[in-house]
């Protein structure tokens, strides 16, 4: 349930992050995501006394927030200004076999094949899906930062579950006011504009982005990978764009044509094959920093 609300956010945070976009600059419109965020979830965790990470699980938290808000989110802003929809959405459906093959590398999953087979079929529905729009002549630099996006996003989820637990709404404060810091700082350095909300629509959309694309999504993002392996978790990268479509649809009182929903098909067969198939349903799961190291002698 934690990961299908993930989904479902995590879909509609692309038309919240478009009419945010309108208005704010990429760079200073996350800063500001990312520091209200962090005040929400630290309000909260004050007022329910929750342990701040300390610690080993402190230089966790703050990785955490250097690669998946910080570096992630600057390269996915920069690079989502001269790249189609269709194929950042694309792009971004590598983030399993990004995430597989470092999981691998780096000792903290087997290899197995179903996931591999799974990651390869939600690639080629996706690419069924936007096959249109990837025909499109785009930047290469553009296409290599979401790559990187992709990569430093697996990387993020397989480097928090090397450090010792945290709660994980004291390890997002942790993170976002990190990430933060960083895009704050580009802003700075690109000299980027940086004007508060003048439009009620921005100011819709930026809160929704805080209370749930930040605050909520994200929480539930930690607890699911508290569960769940770094490769099943990354599948929501390949979901994304489903919810997006169809919202848009809704929105737009647009039809499904029949290539969009053959590849639909396709990458939900690829996620339960890949993910949702693989997921051992134990009464005492891994949690963070409990990881077993598969190279490691015992």
């Amino acid at each position: 349930m934690a990961f299908v609300a993930v989904v479902v956010i995590g879909g509609t945070n692309f038309v919240a992050v478009r009419f945010s976009n309108r208005e704010l600059p990429p760079f200073w419109g996350a800063s500001i995501r990312f520091f209200a965020a962090a005040a929400v979830l630290a309000a909260f965790a004050i007022v329910r006394r929750f342990d701040f990470p300390r610690g080993p699980a402190l230089t966790g938290a703050v990785a955490y927030g250097l690669l998946g808000f910080g570096a992630a989110y600057a390269f996915g802003y920069w690079g989502l200004q001269r790249v189609s929809a269709g194929l950042a959405a694309v792009t971004l459906a590598l983030t399993p076999l990004i995430t597989f093959g470092l999981a691998v590398a780096q000792g903290q999953e087997p290899f197995r094949w179903r996931p591999l087979a799974g990651a390869a079929v939600a690639l080629a529905g996706i690419t069924v899906m936007f096959r249109g729009s990837v025909s499109d002549a785009i930047p290469v630099l553009s296409l290599l930062a979401l790559v990187a996006t992709g990569g430093l996003s697996a990387e993020a989820s397989i480097v928090v579950k090397r450090f010792p637990r945290s709660h994980p709404v004291t390890m997002n404060v942790v993170g976002m006011l990190t990430g933060a810091v960083v895009l704050l700082i580009l802003s700075l350095i690109t000299r980027e504009p940086h004007p508060l909300p003048s439009q009620a629509s921005t100011w819709v959309a930026l809160a929704y982005l805080v209370v749930l694309g930040s605050s909520t999504i994200f929480v539930l993002f930690l607890y699911v990978l508290q569960h769940w392996s770094a490769s099943s978790v990354a599948y929501q990268f390949v979901l994304f764009p489903l919810v997006a479509l169809t919202l848009s649809s809704v929105l737009e009182r647009a039809s499904f044509p029949p290539t969009l929903l053959a590849g639909m098909a396709f990458v939900l067969a690829g996620v339960y094959a890949g993910a949702v198939s693989q997921v051992p349903f134990v009464r005492t799961p891994h949690r963070l920093g409990t990881e077993p190291c598969l190279n490691c002698a015992e």
